[in-house]
């Protein structure tokens, strides 16, 4: 089942310059792509961030596709 990652992925303006972070911690979106780009596998990240979970390292994979479709869509 897919996670609802609006859910667990807010932006709020005032928590770390208002990147999409999980579950309202310090951990963004952003944090969480860049482990993956540098090689890091998702047990190794979640490895490290304990507090995280499998769904909320899958509502990052959701979110950045989600993200990718829209820009797309608007041919940005």
């Amino acid at each position: 089942m897919e996670p609802n990652y609006r859910s667990r992925i807010p932006v709020e303006p005032r928590r770390r310059g208002g990147k999409p972070v999980i579950r309202g911690m310090r951990i963004t979106v952003c944090d969480v792509l860049e482990y993956l780009a540098s090689g890091m596998s998702e047990r190794e990240i979640l490895d490290d961030f304990p507090d995280r979970t499998q769904n909320d390292f899958r509502a990052c994979l959701h979110f950045a596709a989600d993200r990718e479709r829209k820009l797309v869509a608007f041919g940005a």
